[in-house]
């Protein structure tokens, strides 16, 4: 048996993990976390049984203590998360937390020498320098769980980095491909968060829209592969049928392909180097699919994948800025307090007065975020 831990365990990916583990034999959870969803928490407690539990939200976590009827142990806000993330006789955390909360919770599992199924972008996007090193220093696997790096991932197997020419990540367009800025002023709340192809959490859906997602999985490659910017690019692929490609330097492209199921790069990082069958999987039929597209993104209309280059260039806490000034504008938007257009325009202007803080550490990351988080906020909202 393989002890997991499941840092955000309520989510879109905590809960597809779950599903995978309830179809194996193979894992036992051992610690649960969310942020305040104790009525979904509790019935995973009553089906899985963990040792360890924690909810961010200190006032839900005592809620939760009463409602249970397990031995389970339930612990509160950050420092509970992080106890449950170090754990003993635990092999893998999967990280599902979204945003910068996973931050500190991802360090500490890898220096309790916990490998780590990564699920969230935030990490590698503001302390990609400190994570891989930290891997690196306490022998830990970081195995991506993204659909997109997953597949570049399952596509070096066997392959030395000297070979690789280039990675291709591929993007869906989201729902607003082939339209132009006039036509994105009046988009909706509703239909920004309409993704045509995978069915995921609000935050990551705007990101799917604005294009900002493909942005952070360009720097979280950086840092997963150890490779170039320039030999990173970004193809918009509207049937998200190839999840992602490696260019080799004979000229060789190695594509993974599959339907749009997270369970596929989920159980692939739980069950690694192995493969399992996934019950209920739809294969895929190209006689059904018919063609395959690809084109260049459109970076005039959807300006914040090249703000993501351009802070990845800049290094230091440009990432962090990048990252923080994007997960509040997209809160605005999400109510309604902003117009989608304005996502971009926010995390360039925020990026352009920032004072640039090279080979930050782990304060310093966490100092930007909040002091950028509170001037947006104070500026939007008060």
């Amino acid at each position: 048996m393989k002890n997991i831990v499941i840092l955000g365990s309520t989510g879109s990916i905590g809960t597809q993990t779950l599903d995978v583990v309830r179809k194996s034999n193979e894992f036992r959870v051992l610690g649960l976390t969310c942020y305040n969803n104790i009525e979904l928490i509790k019935e995973q407690i009553d089906e899985f049984k963990p040792q360890i539990v924690a909810v961010k939200d200190t006032e839900k976590a005592k809620e939760l203590e009463n409602i249970i009827d397990t031995r389970t142990k339930v612990l509160s806000g950050e420092d509970g998360i992080n106890e449950v993330a170090m754990y003993d006789n635990v092999q893998t955390v999967v990280v599902a937390i979204e945003g910068m909360a996973a931050l500190v919770p991802t360090i500490k599992a890898i220096e309790s020498g916990h490998n780590i199924a990564l699920a969230n972008k935030e990490c590698l996007v503001t302390g990609g320098h400190i994570i891989t090193k930290l891997a690196n220093k306490y022998n830990v696997k970081i195995l991506p769980v993204d659909s997109e790096h997953n597949a570049i991932f399952q596509c070096l197997q066997n392959n030395k980095k000297e070979f690789v020419n280039r990675l291709i990540i591929t993007a869906s367009g989201g729902p607003f491909k082939g339209k132009s800025i006039d036509e994105l002023k009046n988009v909706t709340v509703e239909e920004a968060l309409k993704h045509p192809n995978w069915s995921m959490g609000k935050k990551i859906t705007i990101d799917s829209a604005t294009l900002m997602n493909k942005g952070f999985e360009v720097i979280e490659a950086k840092w997963l592969f150890d490779i170039s910017l320039d030999k990173i690019d970004v193809v918009v692929h509207k049937e998200s049928v190839v999840h992602s490609m490696v260019e080799f330097i004979d000229g060789s492209i190695i594509a993974e392909m599959a339907t749009a199921d997270m369970r596929i790069p989920i159980q692939y990082a739980l069950y690694y180097p192995d493969r399992e069958y996934i019950e209920g999987i739809r294969y895929l039929d190209f006689t059904e699919i018919g063609k395959l597209t690809f084109e260049k993104p459109d970076i005039k209309t959807f300006k914040c994948l090249q703000l993501a280059y351009e802070a990845i260039k800049e290094g230091g806490t440009m990432t962090t800025v990048l990252n923080t000034a994007d997960e509040v504008a997209v809160h605005l938007f999400l109510q309604k307090h902003i117009n989608f257009v304005d996502i971009p325009q926010i995390i360039e202007r925020y990026m352009y007065k920032h004072k640039n803080i090279m080979n930050p550490d782990l304060n310093d990351i966490l100092e930007v975020d909040k002091n950028i988080r509170e001037e947006i906020l104070n500026e939007y909202l008060r």
